[in-house]
Parts: structure tokens; sequence; C-alpha cells
């Protein structure tokens, strides 16, 4: 039966991927609070305007109705969180405050030697942008207000955003007491942090929002499917590849626990935050990070990969890039998996196949923006996409074992009681299912630079979100690669490389990429709690007692 959640209580960037329905451009605002009670009014004053996770009047998604509610589609989505020292500045109880986790109390900044994150300046290894580079005293980081809106036939913004950006420092100026913080990009000249999907030129030559990363990769591949998520209809369908594997090897959705406060996680225990009990229950935490990405440095990278892989494997030097680039990643650059297709030959006729006349719209569906998750049971071709284990590849000849995907999703891999030849139990998946996190954000680019603003949904920060940034991303025992860290986003030094297993069959040795350069780097980034309505308003009244 699947669980009933609160929509109405509920943020609606929790549930909902924007920029995969509808709301290709976003705008990241942050705020300082320097008096508790006009922050209080401030948190009251926009509370109603705040986008849940109701559904919709449209049928883009197949969220729950809850109890067949609906609402308009806004042009605009509203959604706050708060740091830390913002909840202090709000005036939270001492033993409220104290009661939150540490690795949150404690803020991103402080956790950088944990999470292995890397800048241009080892002095100053993530705070690049000078609104993070000053985040202490009066300059320091205590909300964030999130807005992600639709765009207009020629790829701008809805005007709907500026006049939302208008509305929330109106907003501030009434209450005083609160103020929007300067210093986004490298110039420091932004009061908020511009986000945008990576277009594509459509039917008829207009803008159309893509999928893609900077590096060029389909993303969104794989976002974890929990309880109450989705519809009765949608939840089992979704579930797959997206969810818990079962004894049986079937797939089921991951417990609510591990993504709403409130709710049991999967060892069967009430994650929770703190006291009072409503003040986290139907909130989460969220990691805020502006990840730079050197394309051009990847590109020439891939390139060279590319020329020995080429000369070593004798094949075309496009089949030798194509193919570096998926073994790095874990799947090619259109999303399919490596696990469907492991070589250039099969990876060009599941496409052609994937593309044919004769292919089912399911298949179609599967290969656009929906990436798979659109895809019904009896459609084995589209099921690939999302539908597959690692049992059959211990020794990583189809997809390496340090590629990212991966690291980022083990599925069955960790199995401790594994047996080559034999098929894998759940086990596996027990040690991923308390990993999982939703991931959100869009690519953003300015000043020549190009990366992501990449948000990470979690109950718990330190179990789920550092756990794969410091263990999977920046080490490699898990996976049978030593110190090697993650090829795509980990932190290189001068010894970095990537191993591209070879089958002892074809004669053929192991390519091994040298001295990997460093493709991604910190701009900055903090933790944030994302509060349930209610929590909001216990905070906007002043009421939050934890006694």
């Amino acid at each position: 039966m699947t669980r009933a959640l609160d929509l109405a209580d509920i943020q609606g960037n929790i549930l909902r991927a924007y920029g995969r329905q509808g709301f290709p451009k976003a705008r990241y605002i942050f705020l300082h609070i320097a008096d508790a009670q006009k922050g209080r009014d401030f948190v009251d004053r926009i509370r109603p305007s705040i986008t849940t996770a109701v559904k919709w009047d449209d049928s883009r998604a197949h969220y729950p109705k809850g109890g067949h509610v609906e609402i308009p589609r806004p042009s605009v989505t509203i959604n706050i969180a708060f740091t830390f020292f913002g909840l202090y500045a709000l005036g939270l109880p001492t033993r409220t405050l104290s009661e939150l986790p540490d690795e949150f109390i404690q803020g991103m900044g402080a956790r950088t030697a944990i999470l292995g994150d890397r800048g241009p300046d080892p002095d100053k290894p993530w705070a690049w942008d000078p609104i993070w580079e000053g985040a202490t005293g009066d300059r320091r980081v205590h909300a964030l207000v999130q807005l992600n809106a639709a765009m207009n036939p020629d790829g701008t913004p809805v005007a709907d955003l500026e006049r939302a950006t208008q509305w929330l420092r109106d907003q501030c100026a009434a209450v005083g007491g609160v103020s929007i913080l300067p210093g986004n990009g490298r110039d420091g000249g932004l009061d908020y942090q511009d986000a945008s999907a990576i277009m594509a030129s459509g039917p008829e030559g207009t803008p159309e929002p893509t999928s893609k990363e900077p590096f060029g990769f389909t993303d969104g591949f794989g976002d974890p499917v929990f309880e109450g998520q989705y519809d009765a209809v949608m939840e089992p369908i979704r579930s797959i590849g997206g969810g818990a594997i079962t004894p049986e090897r079937t797939w089921r959705p991951l417990a609510t626990g591990e993504f709403l406060l409130g709710y049991p996680d999967e060892a069967q225990e009430l994650s929770s935050a703190g006291t009072p009990f409503d003040l986290t229950r139907n909130g989460t935490f969220m990691a805020y990070r502006k990840l730079s990405q050197d394309v051009d440095g990847f590109c020439g990278a891939m390139t060279r990969y590319a020329e020995t892989y080429a000369r070593i494997m004798e094949i075309p030097q496009a089949e030798a890039e194509e193919t570096v680039r998926a073994k790095i990643a874990g799947r090619w650059s259109d999303g399919i998996p490596l696990m469907a297709a492991p070589t250039y030959a099969e990876y060009k006729a599941f496409k052609a196949k994937a593309q044919s006349k004769e292919a089912s719209a399911k298949t179609k569906t599967a290969l656009s923006l929906e990436a798979g998750h659109r895809k019904q049971q009896d459609d084995p071709l589209a099921a690939q996409l999302v539908d597959f284990m690692y049992d059959g590849d211990p020794e990583g000849l189809r997809c390496p074992l340090g590629a990212h995907l991966r690291r980022a999703n083990p599925r069955d891999m960790l199995d401790p009681t594994y047996k080559p030849g034999e098929p894998s139990t759940s086990n596996g998946s027990v040690l991923n299912n308390r990993r999982r996190i939703l991931r959100r954000g869009l690519p953003y680019a300015e000043g020549g630079e190009q990366g992501i603003v990449f948000l990470a949904i979690c109950a718990s920060l330190f179990r789920q979100f550092e756990f794969v940034q410091q263990q999977w991303m920046n080490y490699g025992l898990d996976f049978g690669a030593g110190s090697d860290t993650c090829p795509l986003i980990g932190n290189h030094g001068e010894d970095a490389k990537f191993v591209i297993a070879a089958d002892q069959r074809t004669g053929k040795p192991p390519f091994f990429a040298d001295r990997l350069p460093q493709f991604v780097e910190m701009r900055g980034g903090e933790y944030f709690f994302i509060p349930s309505m209610t929590a909001l308003r216990m905070i906007g009244m002043g009421v939050v007692d934890p006694t």
C-alpha cells in the first residue's frame, strides 16, 4: 500500500525536480537575518507564497493527489531553507539547536577535509565566490530562497522570475532586519545566483531545454524513489532502478525516512533531528554546492586519452573518444548505461533500435528528457535504461568498477556474500539503501565558466551525502580501486588515474588513464534545513517549544 504523505505540509522542491518539470530557469538568493523578531516576521510574511508538494492541475507528473486537492500550476516556484546560524538568528531555543546534527551545526566550510573539497586557491579550498569567502558576522548566510521559473519561447525566463525577485526584495525592506547578500559570481556583482538548463535547438529552431550537463552527458538518471513520492500507479514503475533491491531481485521504493524526517527509515527507525518533533517532521536537509567544471580541460583530456586508446585497441579516434568518456561516466553521452550496451558497436545498435520506426513510443520517451522513468515493464528495450544490476559484471568489464555512475549508486555490487557466477543477494542493496540522495539543481554559466549548482537532499547529511562524497567519490577501496578517486568529480592529485579493465579473451591490455587533471572544483556552498510548512508557521509565530 502506497504511503500517504501530507503534501500540503512538504515543500515542493523536495519531491519535485523542478528543472525536469517545466522550470528550466533557477535563481538562488541568500539572506542575512540581523534581528530575530523581524526575521520571524519575514518568515511569516512569505510563508503563504511557498510552493508545496500539492499536485498541480496538469498531467505533467504522477504525484499523489493528497485528498484530490489540486492547485494551479505556478510560473515561478518559491522555496526557503535555513542554515544552522539562520535558525540561531531566528531565536530558536538552545535545546532545539543543540539537538540538531553535528555536521549541520558545523556547516560545510568546517568539513572541507572530510569532503575533500578543492578550489583554485589552497588557502581557500572552496570559498571562491565572495559571498562564501566572507560568510561570517554580518555577511553570514542565514537562509536560501530558491526560485525556479518557466521560460519563454525564446529561451529567456518568464517575466515572473524578475517580479518574484523584486517581491523578495520588497519583503526584506518591509520588515527590516533581513537583507539579501551580494557577492555571487567571481566578481561578486550579483545579489543572486542564476542557473539554467542547457538549451538545444528544437524542431522549429526555437530553444529547448535539455538534460545535459556541461561535460556533455545527459544527466538526471537514477534519482532514488521513496514511499509516498508517487501515486499507486507510478510508484512500482518508478521504483525499478530507483528503489531498493528485494531478496527476490525485484524493486521496491525506499523508506520515506531516508529523505523526509519524521518517518521510518531503512533501519526501521524514526528519522528525527531533535525536538520538538513537529519542527523537523516533513522537513529534510540539503547540501548546496556550486561546482565549477573545466570543460576545455575535460575535452582535451578525453582527446589525449582517446589517441592512446585508439592505437592500443586499433579502433577509430571518434569511437575511442566516445568509449573513454562512457567508461569514465558509466553511461554513454546520451544516457544509455554501459550495462545495457558495453561496447561502441552495441551502443550504436541499441540506439538505432531504440530510434527505429518499430521501436515503441515508450522506448522513444525513455530516451527523451524523462530519462527512462516512464517506461513500462512490458517494454524490454526501455527497461534496460534503468533496470540493471552489477552482479553479472564483477570485474568491471562492462562498466568499470570505478566509473562515476557505479560509485554514485553501486546498486547490488557491494554484496559481501557475492560469489562470481552466482546471483547476488540483497545484501549489497542494504548497504546502498542508507546512502541514497535526491539530486536537484541546474547548470550555470558566468564569465566564461561553466558548472552546476548541485543540491543534495537527504535526511542525514553525514550518513548519506558526506559518506558518498568522502568514501565513494574521493576514495576507491569499496570499488577495488585503492585510493583512486572518482575520475569525473573526484579530487585528483598528481598520480590520479583511472583503469579500464580488459577482457583477457581479447588479447588487449587494461587501459590506464594516468595523471587525471582536476575536472571539478568547488566555488562555495553550505548545509541547509528545509522546514515543513508547519515548521515555518512555528518559526514565524515564535512558538518553537522543545519541552
